[in-house]
């Protein structure tokens, strides 16, 4: 499957941009003059690319086109899916997690509550499975009794063992003995579903701190991977709360969920630019199988392209 099912829109992003911002079918030969780029502008940010993005992409543009390089729509196309690949473009091989070179691998996953990060916990130690790993799940959620339930509940159809505590407990001794337990077990690597609740409290980030101190001193080099896990669906919310994260505890990558053809994929090269952290995974369905590595350049071809959603 690949990356055409995140484009499930009446209307693509090229085909707004002609109809809203190349209704004179001569201004690429004349030059893009100020009003076909403010128009152009408002197609990028109603599709969540977020200021900085825009404004790089259409001063590229303009430079391209005042240069006579863009002289036809296939042109000013081919060039945009370019400058989009390369703003996307942040990791050699995304979907390469990290391996401990002693001990279990250990793995965070961290976002606020309703992004999915739960359901990305389980996809990924599904796909890690998948290429061999002895993976063991960790509901270090304990601030939500549904968050340690639903892991649970995913650990028994994988067949993963799953440690967790008592709600309202200590997130970091589920860590700390999710940790043990792979050690005492022969397992390679550790999954750990992290709390979410209230981003914008201080307290939680402190937690984090706490939990990422505690794994280090359990196992020294830990953790070997944070991935933030991030909604491609609410825009610039996304990148405020991710910037709360960055602080907080140093994420290696980026999950997006939610990409399923509702979202409106400029968020994505927003997230890209803004957090300076690279597109690891996408979440673009429900099943446990839907986690995608990142690809930019086929993101880029899928956000212009016409293909229908499921087309491969």
């Amino acid at each position: 499957m690949s990356n055409g099912r995140l484009i499930g829109r009446k209307e693509n992003l090229w085909s707004r941009i002609k109809r809203v911002a190349l209704t004179d079918v001569g201004a690429l030969m004349r030059g893009l003059n100020a009003e076909d780029l403010e128009k152009m502008e408002q197609v990028l940010i109603e599709a969540d690319f977020g200021v900085a993005s825009t404004v790089e992409l259409t001063q590229a543009l303009e430079d391209e086109v005042r240069r006579g390089k863009l002289k036809t729509e296939g042109d000013l196309r081919t060039a945009l899916e370019s400058r989009l690949s390369a703003m996307l473009d942040g990791a050699q091989n995304p979907g390469a997690i990290a391996r401990a070179a002693e001990g279990p691998t250990v793995i965070l996953l961290v976002g606020v509550n309703g992004t999915g990060k739960t359901t990305s916990a389980a996809k990924l130690a599904r796909r890690l499975q998948r290429e061999g790993r002895k993976v063991l799940l960790a509901a270090a959620d304990t601030y939500r009794a549904g968050a340690i339930a639903q892991l649970q509940v995913w650990a028994d159809r994988l067949g993963l063992p799953c440690v967790a505590g008592a709600p309202g407990g200590d997130p970091a001794a589920v860590a700390f003995d999710a940790i043990d337990a792979a050690v005492s077990r022969g397992l390679d690597t550790v999954v750990v579903d992290t709390a979410g609740r209230l981003h914008t409290q201080e307290g939680l980030m402190d937690e984090l701190r706490k939990l990422v101190r505690v794994i280090g001193r359990r196992l020294p080099g830990a953790p070997h991977e944070t991935l933030l896990v991030l909604d491609g669906t609410v825009g610039q919310n996304a990148v405020q709360q991710g910037r709360l994260f960055v602080q907080a505890v140093n994420p290696t990558g980026i999950i997006v969920t939610k990409l399923d053809g509702s979202a409106r994929g400029g968020a994505v090269t927003a997230l890209r630019r803004e957090l300076g952290l690279p597109i690891r995974f996408l979440g673009v369905g429900e099943t446990v199988e839907d986690l995608q590595p990142f690809d930019a350049k086929r993101f880029a071809q899928h956000l212009l392209s016409e293909v229908p959603v499921g087309a491969s």
